[in-house]
């Protein structure tokens, strides 16, 4: 086996980075407009259209396409086939720190079996070309006389803008780019960058009440009756109707996620279980979404009667039969006051309800500058070598974006940038870096998937608001042989809040919309309402153009985290240590006094409790200005960086071959029959101790019920005496006088110590529970 490199922590430690944002130069537009990227200088040339172009065909016409060149690159438009005007109205971009010559050339051909013939051409010196910054009016095209190589002028005239910009120009996401000029034409729309928008989700509540005047096939049985409901490719049953008769009734409500268009129909059956495996249908009926009513709230809307329809077999043709007088009573809404989750609840980054009216006004917006990558590792290989095809998608509320793809570079440079309003401070903006495999078109790439580089989360609340926030994150993936920094990725972000009042009574808000308390959906149905979201959202990104694949959209939604790891559950171990040990080491620092292992430290602590027992109205504020002065303290250590993949919490480095294959390993398991029986021989072990732990808690539990429980007569006799006893004396004794006594009980000298047990937890170890109840 290959042994595994040392982990060296500053390899996936955070960076700070200082670039040049936003292209410092005085008078520059371009600092208030997009200034989380740096400045790329871009020439642009726009083809508009062309007219009155000869005829070079032996029978007349021609087939025009348009050359762009500049040095070596080369970029074409599509021809046109015995078109003497045609129009094309594609943009061409040529990164300036690529261009080698001083001229621009765009020439006219025309498209012929052999060799295509040359038209005409117009050039341009790059030292007249105009220069253009948004905000301003894009560059008007003009008319242009073309001439042959020699400059004299030709016939056809060829309309066209020419003009030095940057990334921020509107014609930027759809150009071809001359750092793409090996990508063939139709995997072009592959490379573009995009905004997309996540179909606006619903959950549908279709509340099944009762059925009436059902016909059952078989007339000599009481029928088992249950309702099968169908959306799309979701489906769910009632359980069957307890009421065993010709008009049953169930009262049950079944959740559905629907998204706008509402393109499917509810289709709900009636069927009758005849015998196990074997289901008839008494009726059906199909409802259209678009009728259904929207609630906003938790009050009951009117329900409503539906006839069902039987269909019965003619001819092998499945035909309506008319005389039915069958019919389902059911209430059914599109509920709006619910956020219909379609990410893990730990980074959500929306937390809206559907409805727009019950949206709250914005708080502010979140910018990011998605800048460079630095030491990506090659991905695949073409021609021998090793190459990387890296785009970024970032996702935040129902925004998603993704960057162009940078062609064969390991170390690309994106400078884009992008804004979303923020509703809620305590929500994740997720960054992905991915490589992709479709640069050949989409049929050539048939099965092929992009493969995910790392990911990167930022939760705004963590931010500081109207702070730039420059770093350099690492890209971490987990393979099946371990833990493994695939590069780095520098981004720029910026929170800036526009009511800083609001935002803070935003922290005394529900996270989730008061639906989720008042009518609160059970956890099982939380995991498939958001398992059929996805899907939904994987689906309709997926028909995008570009595409955002479903392998993308999984990996950012975190589709699989509800999955069995033993590494996550050895990092969730620790983590709950790590929340504890606070309390332990306060445990451990009071028995250090109680025992005096440092008397002026004792002594103090019973002056203080002598203090506080005399005046108990000091308790609380004491309390409180000490957390107050932690607090106050620890500002001076506060943390300066957003947090990021912490390898170490997730005990990424540390955690065994074995337990990484497992966690990548199918649902169901495809590992052969051995590896499996080890693997849950090993779950067996791990879950016999967590087995004898809840076993232990319930002891003492039962321990305590037990002392009034009269099961050990004498034990129980004994502390009702003691309680009486206690009773009397603290009526008449003063409670300060209690207190005070019991403190110096607590707190006395190790001399008056035994190392014995004391007598109460003899008394408590005593007393009997269940276990000799269990099998």
């Amino acid at each position: 086996m290959m042994q595994r490199p040392p982990f060296r922590p500053e390899e996936y430690s955070l960076k700070e980075t200082r670039p040049h944002l936003g292209g410092h130069a005085a008078g520059d537009k371009l600092t208030s407009t997009y200034d989380l990227v740096e400045q790329m200088q871009y020439l642009y040339v726009r083809v508009v259209k062309a007219k009155e172009l000869p005829n070079m065909d032996i029978t007349g016409g021609c087939d025009p396409y348009v050359e762009v060149k500049l040095g070596n690159y080369k970029g074409t438009t599509r021809f046109f086939e015995k078109n003497n005007n045609p129009e094309w109205n594609q943009v061409f971009a040529f990164s300036k720190e690529r261009i080698q010559s001083s001229v621009v050339e765009i020439v006219v051909k025309d498209k012929d079996l052999v060799k295509d013939d040359f038209i005409g051409r117009v050039v341009f010196d790059l030292n007249e070309v105009p220069k253009r910054v948004p905000p301003d009016s894009p560059l008007a095209p003009q008319w242009y006389r073309m001439e042959d190589r020699h400059g004299h002028k030709v016939k056809g005239e060829l309309m066209l803008a020419v003009w030095m910009g940057t990334q921020a120009d509107e014609a930027f996401p759809e150009a071809w780019h001359s750092d793409a000029a090996s990508v063939p034409g139709d995997g072009l729309a592959s490379i573009r960058s995009k905004v997309y928008l996540t179909p606006k989700l619903w959950y549908l509540r279709v509340n099944v009440i009762e059925a009436q005047d059902l016909i059952p096939n078989d007339k000599t049985r009481f029928p088992e009756v249950y309702v099968k409901a169908m959306l799309g490719n979701q489906v769910l049953r009632t359980r069957v109707s307890a009421s065993r008769t010709l008009n049953p009734m169930w009262n049950e409500d079944l959740m559905f996620v629907a998204a706008e268009p509402f393109e499917e129909h509810l289709m709900l059956s009636v069927e009758d279980r005849v015998a196990p495996g074997k289901d008839e249908v008494i009726g059906r009926t199909t409802i259209s979404l678009q009728h259904v009513p929207r609630r906003l709230d938790h009050r009951l809307l009117t329900s409503q009667w539906y006839n069902l329809e039987k269909h019965v077999m003619i001819d092998g043709e499945q035909k309506k039969e008319t005389k039915f007088s069958s019919r389902i009573h059911l209430r059914i809404c599109l509920e709006g006051g619910y956020h219909v989750l379609d990410e893990s609840t730990h980074y959500s980054s929306d937390l809206r309800p559907t409805a727009k009216p019950l949206w709250k006004p914005s708080i502010g917006i979140l910018e990011l500058g998605i800048l460079t990558a630095q030491g990506l590792l090659p991905m695949k290989t073409k021609d021998g070598r090793g190459t990387t095809d890296a785009y970024c998608v970032a996702k935040y509320g129902q925004k998603w974006v993704r960057t162009r793809t940078i062609i064969d570079s390991f170390t690309p440079k994106w400078n884009e940038q992008y804004t979303w309003e923020v509703y809620d401070p305590c929500t994740v903006i997720t960054i992905g870096v991915f490589d992709n495999c479709h640069l050949n078109g989409g049929e050539k790439a048939n099965g092929a998937r992009d493969t995910r580089i790392g990911k990167v989360r930022i939760r705004l609340s963590t931010l500081e608001t109207d702070r730039v926030y420059t770093h350099s994150y690492p890209l971490i993936v987990l393979t099946p042989a371990g833990v493994k920094k695939m590069g780095e990725v520098q981004l720029a972000v910026r929170f800036t809040c526009s009511s800083l009042l609001n935002m803070m009574h935003l922290y005394s808000q529900p996270l989730l919309p008061k639906m989720h308390y008042v009518h609160p959906l059970s956890v099982m149905q939380v995991d498939n309402l958001r398992r059929q979201a996805t899907n939904i959202v994987s689906t309709r990104l997926g028909r995008a153009e570009p595409p955002l694949r479903k392998e993308i959209v999984e990996y950012m939604l975190d589709v699989d985290s509800h999955m069995w790891s033993m590494r996550k559950s050895k990092a969730n171990f620790f983590r709950i240590m790590g929340v504890l040990s606070p309390l332990i080491a306060v445990a451990k620092w009071f028995d250090q006094i109680c025992h005096w292992r440092n008397p002026l430290t004792t002594i103090l602590i019973h002056v203080l409790f002598v203090i506080l027992v005399l005046y108990p109205e000091l308790i609380l504020p004491t309390i409180f200005l000490y957390l107050f002065l932690i607090g106050v303290w620890y500002y001076r250590w506060r943390p300066r960086q957003p947090p990021h993949m912490d390898t170490r919490l997730s005990h990424a480095e540390t955690a065994h071959p074995d337990e990484l294959d497992e966690e990548f390993d199918t649902f169901p398991t495809s590992r052969p029959p051995d590896i499996v029986r080890m693997r849950y021989d090993r779950l067996r072990s791990v879950a016999g101790r967590i087995q004898t732990v809840v076993g232990d808690l319930a002891t003492q539990g039962e321990r305590l019920q037990s002392l009034l429980s009269w099961r050990d007569p004498r034990a129980t006799a004994l502390f009702v005496v003691f309680c009486f006893i206690a009773a009397i004396v603290l009526y008449v004794t003063p409670f300060r006088v209690v207190v005070f006594l019991a403190g110096l009980y607590v707190l006395r000298h190790p001399r008056f110590r035994h190392k014995m047990p004391s007598v109460p937890l003899n008394f408590f170890r005593r007393l009997p529970a269940r276990t000799d109840s269990m099998l």
